[in-house]
């Protein structure tokens, strides 16, 4: 199986990078900017059926919550429109896609840990900008996962 990773220079695209050694029956192949913009649809969507992808990790993000507040378009083009890209690549070729998200969907005023069926309230850009992109892979008919983190660490 090919296993594309996007975003494989951040934290958790390095992690899944020295733990591939450990599944040597996949083919795994780690792709960053700028080699490879989700927000270019042409480009993400040849390079995606020319190498034949199954699979596609999503580790792809804008995450400085604080300045996304200023850079709102950008969070919007990484966040939303890059996941957009990434769904409609993958219907191209019937593969799957597991999507990194955020508890930050949450409005955070919950006294108990969130399960994945309770009511989103993303507050800010940051957030309404992965809600956006969760979206996009919920109402796709792509085979899909989405995980929501709340932190990530080596």
């Amino acid at each position: 199986m090919k296993i594309l990773i996007i975003g494989a220079n951040g934290q958790l695209g390095s992690e899944i990078q020295d733990l591939s050694t450990n599944y040597v029956k996949n083919d795994f192949i780690f792709k960053d900017l700028p080699e490879l913009d989700i927000c270019n649809f042409k480009l993400l969507n040849d390079y995606i059926s020319y190498n034949k992808i199954d699979v596609v990790i999503n580790c792809a993000a804008y995450t400085d919550v604080d300045k996304a507040e200023e850079e709102v378009e950008i969070s919007k083009k990484v966040n939303t429109l890059g996941v957009k890209h990434l769904v409609a690549s993958i219907e191209n070729i019937q593969g799957k896609l597991i999507h990194l998200s955020t508890d930050y969907v949450f409005n955070g005023k919950n006294y108990l840990p969130y399960k994945e069926d309770d009511k989103v309230d993303p507050i800010g850009v940051y957030a309404n900008s992965k809600r956006e992109g969760e979206l996009a892979v919920i109402k796709s008919d792509i085979d899909a996962i989405i995980i929501r983190t709340s932190w990530l660490y080596s």
